[in-house]
């Protein structure tokens, strides 16, 4: 049944995706899609995009800012973008955006239904329904700008809205879900994300407003437009009380940028960390076939993992997984972009070989978040601020990149191609 997932506050951010960025957060994105799509079906991708815990950690994975308001933008427009090639192999198909994207989405529901002979009519209806509920029916003082709809060539869906409250530097998104929806109007919402007890909240989709529905309705046939807009004069400047929300799960995204240790579950990154030991870089290269693949990348490879096949209460904490391959704004550090590019590698081969039968590359990623699952239990590491400093310390060695530019290399690095007195043949260092 389509139920509340919990609740999220999202600071608005200003700024843009830089292009080596969103290209491989496409590439990411899209082959994550394949990867639970292979082993889970399309479906619980599509409930997995409605689940606000998991929407924000996928997000956190592929490098965009762990917290920020960007971070729905950026992850509708990857789907967007990585999905576009492979959505007549997926049956799976993105729609709207940001702004004026967003007032396409009819048209590209309309050509998704010349392409699968799906009745669009039906899906425009809904496009433009959730709008109107999270615009009229949920008075919350946050004006929608984003409206994603991700269709499925069998007629279900998810949409994700996102409004943002500029007096407040806030923004809130939306989930829908087409599984279970019964009604549009009473609590429809697979989950709404932002702080829930700021003002008086007007939600009319709450099945607790059912009357109030009625009643308005009753008050529009018995006084007609003129009576009750003299009566709404009348009572100008009182507002009701608030009715008490229900108990939900919220995530709350602090203001701060930074990643601070709080904001981490330490116990899970410890399982991630000694999982990546476990595998052992030098037999997870052999196993994936994929050279240049160390620790480092197996370690950003438990945290995707995790993503593909974590269970919704391991996402509590979507900072965690922004250890994997950073921030591009440097928090919690630089993108190591050659860390990224070989877990692109690893994650794209695994799914091309699943896709012709083969199964060991994306069966050993699996292994991995079990091993993670299995060794957090005990598992003791570094301090987070050891593994902070140890990031910058080496993020020129792994092609640390921001949006501020290129890292420079650490002032006691001994020469070119030599770190820490390990060099290749080619003059680089390996991925340790």
């Amino acid at each position: 049944m389509t139920r509340r997932a919990g609740a999220a506050d999202l600071p608005l951010h200003t700024g843009r995706v830089p292009a080596w960025l969103g290209q491989r957060m496409a590439r990411l994105g899209g082959v994550i899609a394949q990867a639970v799509i292979h082993h889970y079906g399309r479906d619980e991708f599509l409930r997995r995009l409605a689940h606000p815990f998991w929407f924000q950690s996928f997000g956190a994975v592929m490098g965009m800012d762990w917290h920020s308001s960007g971070m729905t933008t950026s992850v509708i427009g990857a789907l967007k973008r990585g999905l576009a090639p492979l959505s007549g192999e997926l049956g799976l198909y993105v729609c709207g955006g940001r702004g004026r994207h967003s007032r396409r989405t009819p048209d590209e529901l309309r050509v998704v239904g010349d392409r699968t002979g799906l009745d669009a009519t039906p899906l425009v209806a809904t496009s433009r329904m959730v709008a109107k509920v999270d615009s009229a029916a949920v008075q919350d003082g946050f004006d929608l700008y984003l409206h994603g709809f991700v269709v499925a060539a069998d007629g279900r869906w998810t949409v994700i809205q996102q409004g943002m409250h500029t007096g407040r530097r806030m923004a809130r998104r939306y989930h829908w879900l087409s599984e279970g929806l019964e009604s549009f109007v009473d609590a429809p919402h697979a989950a709404i994300e932002g702080r829930m007890a700021q003002d008086a909240i007007v939600n009319l989709t709450d099945r607790r407003a059912a009357p109030s529905r009625r009643g308005q309705l009753d008050l529009l046939h018995a006084m007609g437009p003129d009576g009750l807009t003299r009566e709404v004069t009348r009572i100008e400047g009182r507002v009701p009380p608030t009715p008490a929300q229900g108990d939900l799960p919220h995530l709350f995204l602090p203001a701060h940028h930074d990643v601070r240790p709080v904001d981490v579950n330490m116990r899970r990154l410890h399982g991630a960390l000694a999982a990546a030991a476990e595998a052992g870089p030098r037999d997870f290269a052999d196993l994936l076939r994929v050279p240049g693949v160390g620790a480092r990348t197996v370690r950003a490879l438990a945290l995707v993992a995790e993503v593909v096949h974590g269970a919704p209460c391991r996402f509590s904490d979507p900072a965690r997984f922004s250890l994997a391959h950073g921030g591009k704004d440097r928090h919690p550090y630089p993108v190591p972009v050659a860390v990224y590019d070989r877990t692109l590698s690893v994650m794209k081969a695994a799914v091309s070989a699943a896709r012709l039968g083969r199964e060991e590359r994306l069966d050993a990623i699996r292994r991995l978040d079990r091993a993670t699952r299995r060794l957090e239990r005990e598992a003791t590491g570094p301090s987070f601020s050891a593994i902070m400093a140890e990031e910058y310390d080496r993020s020129h060695e792994y092609g640390g990149r921001s949006v501020f530019g290129h890292e420079p290399p650490p002032p006691r690095r001994v020469s070119e191609g030599q770190v820490d007195g390990v060099m290749r043949h080619d003059g680089q260092p390996h991925d340790q």
